[in-house]
């Protein structure tokens, strides 16, 4: 690799009290279960993005460590332990997001729906940020979803409209881009947010056709990051960027009008959630 990519391993006291109460409620997070270079930045400063709706993926994307398999049955208890873990850990922001269920009817909406609740119920005046699968195109389990009122309603695109057969089979570009445009629909006042990596095979123009996409459907905060092959048998990189060309993609995603962009070679999804929120709001 590259010398500028360099994982924050920054463990703790912190860090060991946040891995402690997560398995002591067992919860899942996608820090953890995708491998994410963060992971130890994050959890030492006392936060992490919950993975709901089990930890066992319908999908097989070419990229990500998250298993794939037959899911268990939901646990209606997730939910609560959830927001439990948020109050503890004195969250004024949190973010969830999950695996993909295509075996629910919903995908697993519901569960979003009542998770969010929970927290709010739980933590007065915590703001939600949820990162969700594509539900099939389902309008029903958006408006599930968007009607349990989360600030931020973020769907990754994660790679360029060439490269889905190859980096994520089951998934469709043109139903991603129209998740996120029914969303802003649906729910005007909610922030709407996207990402993808680079280094799968992409072209310099595809990833500006992609940006433009993203901000003529709705997306106001985008996050760019290198794709880093988690395990062997997932695919390869194809290219690292460098941190000057990441600078140049976010200006070229500032120019189109999007509000807030988080791009450089560890950004992930949910990487500074909370900053980019406050700091659209601050803007608007």
């Amino acid at each position: 690799m590259p010398p500028w990519i360099k994982s924050n391993e920054l463990w703790s006291e912190q860090t060991n009290s946040v891995r402690k109460l997560l398995k002591d409620l067992k919860l899942h997070t996608v820090c953890l279960e995708a491998r994410c270079p963060n992971l130890g930045e994050c959890y030492s400063s006392g936060t992490a993005t919950f993975l709901i709706l089990g930890n066992i993926c319908t999908r097989n994307c070419r990229f990500c460590a998250v298993e794939h398999g037959i899911p268990e049955k939901l646990d209606p208890e997730e939910p609560a332990r959830v927001a439990k873990a948020v109050s503890i850990l004195g969250l004024k922001f949190a973010v969830l997001t999950s695996v993909t269920r295509d075996d629910l009817p919903d995908g697993g909406a519901e569960h979003y729906a009542q998770t969010i609740k929970a927290i709010k119920k739980e933590v007065p005046g915590c703001y939600v940020e949820v990162l969700v699968p594509d539900f099939q195109g389902k309008e029903k389990a958006l408006i599930k979803v968007l009607e349990s009122s989360p600030e931020v309603f973020a769907h990754n695109v994660e790679t360029v409209p060439r490269l889905y057969s190859k980096v994520r089979p089951k998934a469709n570009y043109e139903r991603s881009l129209t998740v996120l445009k029914r969303a802003k629909s649906i729910a005007p006042q909610v922030v709407i947010k996207s990402g993808f990596m680079v280094g799968l095979g992409e072209k310099r123009h595809e990833i500006q056709a992609l940006l433009q996409d993203l901000r003529e459907n709705g997306c106001e905060i985008v996050t760019i990051g290198q794709y880093l092959r988690p395990r062997l048998d997932l695919l390869p990189v194809s290219k690292y960027y460098t941190p000057e060309e990441f600078s140049e993609f976010k200006e070229e995603a500032r120019k189109l009008g999007f509000t807030q962009v988080e791009s450089g070679p560890l950004v992930r999804s949910s990487y500074h959630a909370e900053k980019l929120f406050r700091e659209l709001k601050l803007n608007h």
